[in-house]
Parts: structure tokens; C-alpha cells; sequence
């Protein structure tokens, strides 16, 4: 049955006041396992939302997905979410055929892809891009005795394309003085699968280390770079932290104890931090010619601006505006109101360590979901 305007408005409504009332589902309180940032307490009565939705995408968000489904379906006990952190490329794939009614993607959707055909959305009709989560992307490694290094984009623009292959050269021991560098073979580890975190990190690096960067942009890593693959963000953690010498590069929430490296910005060397993340989101223009509703962001990597982190991806939450089918709708649009509102942040930050969005990003953002039909 086609929902009016105004049911879609009471239903969203419903859903933020039993959202803001923090009420669990289904267990005792003391006894779940429930990501950071989700309530514990009792069932809620009167949900308006029932039914499954299934999502897919990138593994960068997986840590946040985890929180927002558990804040969801906590509110939403008749609600069964499921997110695959199958990566970028796969998700938008699943999305495009149909198969899944939301994509998380590090990378907004190409202008190819565009001008496709989406098999959840009423044809002739385009979905949108919304940057829902924000994440630094960490240069990470594991040398013996080293917890930070300082680099600058051409260096590491050239331990990824396999120019530097040992730890103390001098391009890298030049920039860290004080470090005890080891004669050893770098092992350079990237994502095996099409990642939008790639695609970011790549794009960083062209931007910034051109005459070092021949390959330019891309989500697959390319067989002339070589290095080792690993497949997801779980799969580089766990290659750089179970080997001897490695570097490699993840969503920032990922890197726990392993050493990570400050990027030279300007004149001085920035650490990530969530706080010079979402400066460099806020900083950034959006991409110029996309349709209405799409919140397409250009980030500008090349900034030298004090404090500002310029290695950071965003995450959109890919979904169709006009939905073949009206319960998938009113599913998406409750899911993503919750996502975007202060509460879902909180909670995904709380569990993933990325940094929320701005107020002003978010008022975007909830405008373009009460659209969603």
C-alpha cells in the first residue's frame, strides 16, 4: 500500500520519538552485547516500522553499521537489518542489480554508473549519494621499536609504487631524525578487492605526489604497483599487524596499536585526528554538475590550511529516491533519518571512532531523506 506524504512524515516522526527515547529490545538489561553508544532498558511499544532490509558496501563503515543497526532495531524490534561489508565496489554493485536497498560506498557513484539503470529505484529516477560518515584514512605499519614516522606525500607515493623498498632510506629516515630505522625490505600491503578507501587514497596521492604517482586514481589495485593484497579493511589490519616491516593504509578507526604516520601538510606534519578529518570536509567544495538531492563532496587534498588532515574518505549511503517498492522505502528512510540524526552519530562514533557530521551537514542530509518515496 502506497504511503501519503504526511504518513511518511508521522511515520519518520514516530520513529525519532522512540529513537530519542533510548529504549532496548528483547533482553535484560546488563546482559547484551550491544555496540557503544546504543541504550539498554526495555522493549519499546508501538514501533511503526516492520519488516527486513539489507544493505552492502564498504568495510571502512562496518564498525558504525554495527552500532546504527543495533540503535535501529533496538527502537524497531520488528526490524531485521543486515549490512555485508563486502567493500565498495561490491556494494554499489549489489545495489545497482537490485540486490541490496542501500550501498555504503567510500566513493560517490560514478557518472557511468549514473547512467545506468538501478533495480530498486522507479525507473528514469537516480539515487543520491549521502555522506553519512567520515573517517581519516591511516597510513598504518609495524617496525620493531617505531610507533610514528612523519612523511610527505612523495614518499609515500613512492614505498606504494614500489620506488622505496627499504625502511631506512634516506627519504623517509630524513624526515624522522630520532627514529632507529631498520635495513629492511618494506613490505607494502593494499586492498586486493575494488575498496573506495583505495580510491581515496589513490586520489590523495595524485593529487599531491603527481610526478610519483603514475598510475593516477583507481579502486583496483594495479599488478604493476605489486605489493601484497589483502582483501578488506580487516584483511590490510590484520596483513600489516601478523607481518615483520609492513606499511599499509585503512579507515583510521582500524588502526588500534599499530604505528601510524603523520602527513606533512604545508609546513608542518599532521597526525589524524576525527577533528582534522571533518575539517577537511568542511573545507571542501561539493562535486560541481551532479543531480538534485546528490551530496557529492570534492575534497581538496592539495590544502595546506594549519590542523586540517587531507587523507580522509567519506562514506555515502547509496539509496534510491523513488523506491519500486514502498515498505523498502519507508525501511530506508526511517534507517538513514535515524543514521544521519545527532543520536546515530554519537553512536557510530562511539563504536567506529569516526568523526560526526557538522549540523549543518546533517540538516542537508535529512532533507534530501524526506524526499525518499
Amino acid at each position: 500500500m502506497k504511503f501519503t506524504k504526511l504518513g511518511r512524515v508521522a511515520v519518520v516522526a514516530a520513529a525519532g520519538a522512540l529513537l530519542l527515547s533510548s529504549c532496548a529490545a528483547n533482553e535484560p538489561a546488563g546482559e547484551s552485547d550491544a555496540p557503544a553508544g546504543t541504550d539498554e532498558t526495555t522493549a519499546p511499544e508501538g514501533s511503526s516500522f516492520s519488516g527486513d532490509l539489507a544493505g552492502a558496501g564498504a568495510s571502512s563503515m562496518g564498525a558504525a553499521q554495527e552500532a546504527w543497526i543495533a540503535g535501529f532495531q533496538t527502537a524497531n524490534p520488528d526490524v531485521d537489518i543486515t549490512y555485508d561489508p563486502a567493500g565498495s565496489g561490491a556494494g554499489r554493485e549489489q545495489f545497482i542489480a537490485g540486490g541490496v536497498s542501500f550501498a555504503g560506498s567510500d566513493a560517490y557513484l560514478k557518472d557511468e554508473e549514473l547512467a545506468g539503470s538501478f533495480g530498486a529505484c522507479v525507473a528514469d529516477t537516480l539515487p543520491v549519494d549521502l555522506p553519512v560518515y567520515i573517517s581519516p584514512i591511516a597510513v598504518i605499519f609495524n617496525v620493531e621499536g617505531v610507533e610514528s614516522l612523519n612523511m610527505d606525500a612523495a614518499t609515500i607515493a613512492q614505498i606504494f609504487s614500489g620506488q622505496i623498498t627499504k625502511w631506512n632510506d634516506p627519504a623517509i629516515a630524513d624526515q624522522n631524525p630520532d627514529a632507529t630505522l631498520p635495513d629492511a625490505n618494506i613490505t607494502a600491503v593494499h586492498r586486493s578487492d575494488d575498496s573506495g578507501t583505495t580510491e581515496n587514497f589513490t586520489e590523495y596521492l595524485a593529487a599531491t605526489a603527481e610526478s610519483d604517482w603514475s598510475e593516477g586514481v583507481f579502486e583496483t589495485w594495479p599488478a604493476s604497483y605489486g605489493g601484497e593484497g589483502a582483501q578488506g579493511t580487516s584483511g590490510v589490519v590484520d596483513a600489516v599487524t601478523n607481518g615483520t616491516n609492513t606499511i599499509g593504509y585503512a579507515d583510521a578507526s582500524r588502526a588500534g596499536g599499530l604505528g601510524t604516520v603523520a602527513l606533512q601538510v604545508g609546513e608542518e606534519y599532521v597526525p589524524f585526528t576525527a577533528a582534522a578529518a571533518a575539517a577537511a570536509v568542511d573545507a571542501s567544495p561539493r562535486v560541481e554538475g551532479r543531480h538534485e538531492g546528490d551530496i557529492a563532496v570534492d575534497l581538496d587534498r592539495t590544502t595546506t590550511e594549519a590542523g586540517v588532515y587531507p587523507l580522509v574518505l567519506i562514506s555515502y549511503a547509496i539509496a534510491c529516491t523513488d523506491y519500486t517498492d514502498d515498505a523498502q522505502a519507508e525501511l530506508v528512510k526511517g534507517y538513514l533519518s535515524y543514521i544521519a540524526s545527532a543520536e546515530g552519530q554519537e553512536a557510530g562514533a562511539a563504536n567506529a571512532g569516526n568523526a560526526p557530521i557538522s549540523d549543518s551537514l546533517r540538516d542537508e542530509i535529512l532533507a534530501v531523506v524526506d524526499t525518499i518515496q
